[in-house]
């Protein structure tokens, strides 16, 4: 395969495009089958290993408490440093040599261990990184090529489910996690070696002779068109609100995703109608990822972020009633189109207050403060249930979460009204 690596208008196909397949495929592979797939184990641990509920989330909330956040910095660091493609490399490697050797532990401090260094290659080799990298090849589309970025990380749900149920049943647990790691060394390493190039300047591309850079009087903020020093953005109130209104809502994508398949299962449902709904949950979130960008590209995006927020947290009181196929219907389709454009919402707004400049540490920050929320909502609803015996409470607390992230987020226009 020949990749144009020039600036000149000769290139019919921007190479920007080809980081869009690269992080595709990262987020399919990193995020989709990583997170997405991983809660299908969760009955497996329970039933093999004797762990609980609130212990099964808890090893990668605990991952992002220790490591998380240094993590997170040095990647954002590193990433503004010597770019992205040796970062993302780095992930790769330690991510897909943790769920190899998760495959064989016997222990639950094996499983606390092996979760830290997978959040730590989460870190390197997800989000924060493909984010970036998306942000620096593209400005006039860069909602578009955030939503066509992300479908990845929904298919990679969609068939996460499926496949490792199927993996697992196949073949056993362990064979299943030792292959799932060992097919993201495989294929992703090499993506990264031959594909990812960190920015236009690293493979000599010019984005103004494609028409990727956006003239800066249409830019929505003025913050936008300039760099923005971290220091500036901790002091920052918009840097706050996004942080703690993507932190509410994400612990509640974060609970479903991890507890409704054993919520399912206590509800009636098999293992395999159960996945079902799960994988119908994450179709509908390709549907949010790409008509999301489309949106977000013509509209404010902090608007349409408080927008989903509120869904996504008001569709959770459906699961109020969840022997009524009907309701459990609407709520897999409603929950998971408005999940879809959470992921990529984050950067687009980031990067629209704070320009591209600090990207990497400045996502970093913010990343890793709601990935605390994205495992505490799990681990939360995981007590609650294991004190209770019941997801009423749960379900609850974490519906209200949503839709408190929104109404902050609502709050983002106002600080720009003001810094008029």
């Amino acid at each position: 395969m020949v990749l144009p690596e020039s600036g000149t208008s000769h290139n019919r196909v921007y190479y920007g495009w080809w980081i869009v397949l690269a992080a595709f495929l990262n987020l399919f592979f990193l995020v989709g089958i990583v997170y997405y797939g991983f809660p299908v184990f969760y009955p497996y641990f329970v039933e093999s290993l004797g762990f609980t509920r609130a212990q099964v989330t808890q090893g990668f909330f605990l991952g992002f408490l220790l490591a998380g956040l240094p993590f997170g910095l040095l990647a954002g660091w590193l990433i503004d440093k010597v770019g992205t493609q040796p970062v993302i490399l780095g992930g790769v490697a330690m991510a897909g040599a943790s769920l190899v050797l998760m495959g064989f532990i016997t222990h639950f401090w094996q499983f606390e261990v092996l979760c830290i260094t997978e959040v730590i290659g989460y870190v390197f080799s997800g989000p924060i990184a493909n984010q970036v990298l998306i942000a620096r090849w593209f400005d006039r589309r860069r909602g578009q090529a955030m939503g066509y970025a992300y479908l990845g990380l929904g298919l990679g749900g969609v068939v996460a489910s499926m496949l490792v149920n199927y993996l697992a049943i196949s073949l056993g647990w362990r064979h299943a996690l030792r292959l799932t790691g060992a097919l993201i060394l495989v294929v992703l390493l090499p993506v990264g070696i031959l594909v990812t190039r960190s920015s236009p300047r690293a493979c000599g591309v010019s984005p103004e002779v494609f028409g990727e850079v956006q003239e800066p009087h249409k830019k929505n903020y003025e913050l936008a068109a300039r760099a923005v020093l971290v220091t500036q953005t901790l002091r920052s109130g918009p840097f706050w609100l996004i942080l703690v209104g993507s932190g509410l809502a994400i612990a509640t994508i974060g609970a479903v995703i991890q507890h409704l398949i054993l919520f399912l299962k206590d509800s009636g449902y098999s293992s395999a109608v159960s996945s079902k709904y799960f994988t119908i949950l994450l179709t509908a979130s390709l549907a949010g990822r790409v008509i999301v960008g489309y949106i977000a590209d013509r509209l404010p995006k902090s608007y349409v972020m408080a927008f989903f927020y509120f869904v996504i947290g008001a569709s959770v009181f459906l699961l109020s009633n969840p022997r009524s196929p009907t309701n459990l219907m609407i709520f897999v389709v409603t929950f998971g189109f408005a999940m879809g454009a959470d992921y990529m919402l984050i950067p687009l707004v980031t990067s629209e207050w704070f320009g591209t400049a600090s990207l990497g540490k400045i996502l970093a920050l913010v990343i890793m403060g709601y990935s605390i929320g994205q495992w505490a909502g799990p681990w939360l609803v995981g007590k609650l249930f294991d004190a209770r015996h019941n997801y009423d409470l749960g379900w609850k607390i974490i519906a209200a979460s949503g839709i408190a992230g929104a109404g902050i987020i609502l709050a983002l226009p106002l600080c720009f009204q003001r810094s008029r």
